[in-house]
């Protein structure tokens, strides 16, 4: 049987034996350029500005930006409307090399100078730092 967490009846988390959220093991982390492959933003190109372990989804800069309307929390405040980027899932993105310009699947080998696992592109060969 899987436990799950607290949160509201719909929006449940798998978590382990200590309570903590089970985190999704994904190809990609902060910092990456990546390409995205599915949806409505198919084919743009950025960098992942924040990564969601708990749920597997990745922000992009520039993809899924949506208007979030901000009501005025005092009286003398005013009310925004802010544009801001909402995740998306991991699998819906792919590594992308900008000196070949081509995406491609992520590989892991063991570096021969450091002896340390590092990850590459498996299309260009490209070490990611």
């Amino acid at each position: 049987t899987v436990k799950v967490g607290g949160g509201k009846n719909w929006k449940h988390t798998e978590v382990n034996h200590n309570g903590k959220p089970v985190k999704v093991p994904m190809h990609v982390k902060k910092g990456d350029t990546v390409q995205v492959i599915a949806g409505a933003d198919k084919g743009v190109v950025g960098t992942i500005i924040k990564v969601k372990t708990s749920t597997g989804k990745v922000s992009v800069e520039g993809v899924n930006i949506r208007t979030k309307h901000i009501a005025p929390r005092t009286e003398n405040e005013v009310g925004q409307i802010k544009k801001q980027e909402y995740p998306i899932h991991h699998s819906n993105v792919m590594l992308y090399s900008k000196e070949k310009g081509v995406r491609s699947r992520v590989g892991y080998k063991v570096d021969e100078a450091t002896g340390k696992k590092v990850r590459y592109l498996k299309k260009t060969g490209e070490v990611l730092p």
